[in-house]
């Protein structure tokens, strides 16, 4: 494991907290748990240019569960896409970090989504647009454990199979947590790797914060032909800060200021 991405894990975490304080509201609860995913993807795997967010070539990304927008802002400002000093704005008018990924406003944003469902069909629309333009480009695309109670996640995952998108690479956030409670108690989810292979999909489950897993499940995923992937990463709600983790408040409530320095000086002894 790189101790440069560890590294990585702990700034994009105090980003979050950070920026979610500034704001007075937003997800810190699924923001923090999808902090490795993003991390293993835009610092080690994803083909992008910071300095040309719309280059054909480039690898996509699709953030399904758009409110963990924070995660993301952290990972594309800490690659390059604009500075770092900026996600204090998040939900600020007249800000580029919306509360939701917009793409019209974001460098980096491959497609706005906040309309929980939705991104995985539009993962596969951008895959098969790079077949018909002959591109080698990965679509990469995070879905939480709650959101694929939605019926259209089914669909695409129908799709995919049926197209044999083998450059879509999915990953479900499984923290097991969701807005009104468990997903047990909600509406079950599991069994989440067999219902995908149901569906035709090849399919791993790793420990979603270990990071050589993820890189080792992503190299594994780009050499599936003819078959789109599914990555079920097992993590923690809140990851990284103790009185968040497992808590399932945290969905969508912002720390307080007080609240923040007691994160952040959590993080700052890692």
């Amino acid at each position: 494991m790189s101790q440069d991405l560890v590294a990585t894990t702990n700034r994009m975490r105090a980003h979050i907290v950070e920026m979610l304080a500034a704001a007075g509201s937003g997800h810190p609860g699924g923001s923090l748990s999808a902090v490795e995913i993003l991390a293993t993807l835009y610092f080690k795997h994803m083909r992008v240019d910071p300095g040309n967010p719309k280059w054909e070539d480039r690898d996509r990304f699709v953030l399904c569960k758009g409110h963990a927008a924070p995660a993301l802002y952290a990972a594309l400002a800490m690659r390059g896409f604009f500075p770092e000093e900026e996600l204090i704005t998040l939900r600020k008018l007249d800000s580029r970090l919306q509360g939701h990924p917009c793409m019209g406003k974001t460098p980096g944003v491959d497609m706005s989504t906040g309309s929980l469902g939705q991104g995985l069909s539009v993962a596969n629309g951008m895959a098969l647009a790079g077949r018909v333009d002959g591109k080698d480009y990965y679509v990469y695309c995070i879905m939480g454990d709650g959101e694929i109670q939605e019926g259209q996640v089914w669909e695409a995952a129908m799709s995919a199979a049926h197209y044999k998108l083998d450059h879509v690479i999915a990953f479900v956030d499984h923290n097991r947590l969701q807005i009104d409670g468990t997903n047990e108690q909600v509406m079950s989810v599991m069994p989440i790797d067999e219902k995908f292979k149901a569906f035709g999909w090849n399919v791993m489950r790793i420990d979603g914060h270990d990071l050589d897993a993820l890189d080792a499940a992503v190299v594994e995923a780009k050499r599936s032909v003819g078959k789109p992937t599914v990555i079920v990463c097992e993590t923690i709600k809140g990851k990284g800060v103790s009185f968040m983790e497992n808590v399932v408040d945290w969905h969508g409530v912002a720390p307080t200021a007080e609240q923040a320095q007691v994160a952040l000086a959590e993080l700052a002894a890692r």
